[in-house]
């Protein structure tokens, strides 16, 4: 498994209650892909959300956030992590 963060754009106004919906949607079917969302963060004003998983591939997590209403603008691969 590799770790993945994930960007997306245009959430701005994004309150706490839509981001943990976002994340509890991700959740919900994360294991049919093998991905575990490990945590989401927001800015409102900007309107960017970052997640945090584990996952077999960047295909995978985007799999599951199209799935989930809310496709990746970006995926980076995260190869150092301390």
């Amino acid at each position: 498994m590799a770790k993945f963060m994930d960007v997306h754009h245009g959430m701005k106004g994004i309150t706490a209650e839509q981001l943990r919906e976002a994340h509890d949607a991700d959740l919900a079917i994360q294991g049919e892909e093998s991905v575990t969302f490990e945590q989401a963060w927001a800015d409102p004003e900007s309107g960017l959300v970052y997640c945090l998983s584990d996952a077999p591939s960047a295909e995978a997590v985007q799999r599951i956030h199209e799935r989930a209403g809310h496709p990746a603008d970006e995926i980076h691969p995260v190869p150092l992590v301390v």
